[in-house]
């Protein structure tokens, strides 16, 4: 049985500028990406069915039985034993016709839909990223699931600080090598997962459900608000409420940060604020990759969606609902555009100008080689990619 998670074309749309770098099933929601939690639940590897450019780093294996499985859907055990019953030909649909998986022996070229295959209803509606504001609003449940299944059967290490106190420490799950110094983890209203040699520094208050990923920190006096997730290799300072970070960024310093979405290998500089209500209480509008336009979330609270590789200066301020796209340098006074499109450089009071590839490329070469990690072709092409798709051929520099 080969497992491939496939890219919606409509949601894949709509998560962008996430989706500019990965496939939908690698965004992180919860401790896990989706990715990792079809892996845990299915006990198998799974592969992606993605666009073409991203295939390199995210390759599509097939053979003569396939299960196609919507890379934006969140596994559970009614629906892994739906998928898994499905037989050649079949097609596992919602009430209100979304494809969540099907089982073929072709090897697909694109993702599938439901014509021509015989239509077999789901055991219950699913858990599916639709929007870029689902990525937080959903963070807290996702927690919560992941959490069980992390911990199921497992003994947490001990919380060995004096000086750190506890609430709910049934919901407390400490991995091995986590540092955890003069602090206040409240995890009464929701789990608190702390990961393999993570950080939690003196004077940090948190609140669950909260994730702190593998190898992260939470610097001194860190407000960590809940329904938020830390990703691996962070360093988070200030306030962070009901917010994910992918991973491999930063947000070290004092400034306030709701209802956001950082992708990896971002850095917001000291001072960073950003809003994530408005003034006069209606619903948050979001720049939308599908219409070119801002469209309405339908909620009342939406912060800053951040895509990878994007740095701002000290004291930068981020408009409710902003999207700033792949490989930005933002900066300067005052609240910044809604959308900044990616490889973009300046800032709103000084303006923006293309930023040029080759010096985004080295500055992204630099920023992952600092944690050790290559940044080869593969990530080369894959960014030069998403370059031409957003700003034109290289040759219009």
């Amino acid at each position: 049985m080969n497992y491939i998670l496939f890219d919606e074309p409509t949601i894949r749309t709509a998560l962008l500028p996430f989706t500019f770098t990965r496939p939908v099933a690698d965004i992180r929601m919860g401790i896990w990406t989706i990715t990792e939690k079809w892996e845990n639940w299915l006990k198998n590897p799974v592969s992606h069915l993605t666009e073409s450019y991203l295939q390199p780093k995210f390759p599509h294996v097939a053979g003569t039985d396939n299960l196609y499985i919507n890379g934006a859907v969140c596994p559970t055990d009614a629906l892994v034993a739906a998928i898994r019953t499905l037989t050649d030909g079949q097609a596992l649909l919602t009430t209100d016709q979304t494809l969540i998986a099907v089982r073929t022996s072709y090897n697909l070229d694109k993702a599938p839909n439901a014509t021509g295959f015989f239509p077999v209803p789901t055991p219950e509606t699913p858990v599916i990223l639709r929007q870029l504001p689902d990525i937080f609003a959903l963070n807290g449940d996702q927690i919560r699931a992941d959490f069980a299944r992390i911990t199921a059967g497992r003994t947490s290490a001990p919380m060995t600080d004096p000086h750190t106190a506890v609430y709910g420490a049934e919901n407390l799950f400490i991995e091995e090598g986590a540092t955890i110094r003069a602090s206040v983890l409240n995890a009464e209203g929701g789990p608190i997962y702390i990961g393999k040699n993570a950080t939690i520094s003196e004077g940090t208050t948190m609140i669950g459900p909260f994730a702190l990923c593998d190898n992260s920190t939470v610097n001194w006096g860190g407000k960590m608000r809940s329904n938020t997730t830390i990703g691996p290799f962070c360093k988070v300072g200030g306030e962070v409420g009901n917010s994910v970070f992918f991973g491999y960024s930063n947000k070290a310093h004092d400034g306030f940060l709701g209802n956001s979405v950082i992708g990896e290998w971002c850095n917001l500089g000291a001072n960073v604020n950003n809003s994530n209500l408005k003034n006069d209480y209606t619903n948050v509008k979001l720049h939308s990759y599908a219409t070119d336009q801002l469209e309405d979330t339908g909620r009342l609270f939406c912060g800053l969606m951040m895509g990878d590789f994007t740095k701002s200066g000290i004291s930068t301020l981020f408009n409710t609902g902003t999207v700033v796209g792949v490989n930005v340098n933002v900066f300067g006074a005052g609240f910044q555009p809604k959308h900044i499109p990616s490889f973009s450089w300046g800032g709103a009071a000084e303006g923006f100008s293309d930023y040029r590839l080759d010096k985004a490329m080295y500055v992204a070469r630099e920023t992952v080689g600092r944690r050790g990690l290559p940044f080869g072709l593969a990530e080369e092409a894959l960014l030069t990619a998403v370059y031409e798709a957003t700003r034109g051929p290289q040759t219009n520099q």
